[in-house]
């Protein structure tokens, strides 16, 4: 079990980390869902702060389990709150895309505390 939370830790961080180069980055299929969602920009590089913290979080916690704990559940946190964002933007299209990061963040969480 200590490889499956090592692969799935690093790949779940890797796969944030991207969300929040993207988010940073001002990319087009990051950015324009959020003029529609209605976030307000100036909450953008907070955001992708907030989700580059949690990536660094989660690979800290293979070191040091109680970061990586906290790292995901702040991740999970985030994740709801931005299936909550798209739900309330009427968006039910896409709400599968914050879903696919809170997955591997949560089976993260599932296989550290285990």
């Amino acid at each position: 079990m200590e490889t499956g939370y090592i692969v799935v830790t690093v790949a779940a961080a890797l796969w944030v980390g991207f969300s929040a180069f993207a988010l940073l980055r001002r990319v087009s299929w990051v950015a324009d869902p959020l003029v529609r969602y209605g976030v307000p920009r100036t909450w953008w590089t907070p955001l992708g702060l907030i989700k580059a913290a949690g990536a660094a979080g989660l690979l800290a916690g293979l070191f040091v389990p109680v970061i990586g704990i906290l790292a995901a559940i702040g991740l999970i946190l985030y994740f709801l709150g931005a299936i909550v964002t798209v739900l309330r933007a009427g968006s039910y299209g896409t709400v599968v895309f914050p879903v696919l990061y809170l997955v591997p963040v949560a089976v993260a969480l599932g296989l550290g505390i285990a």
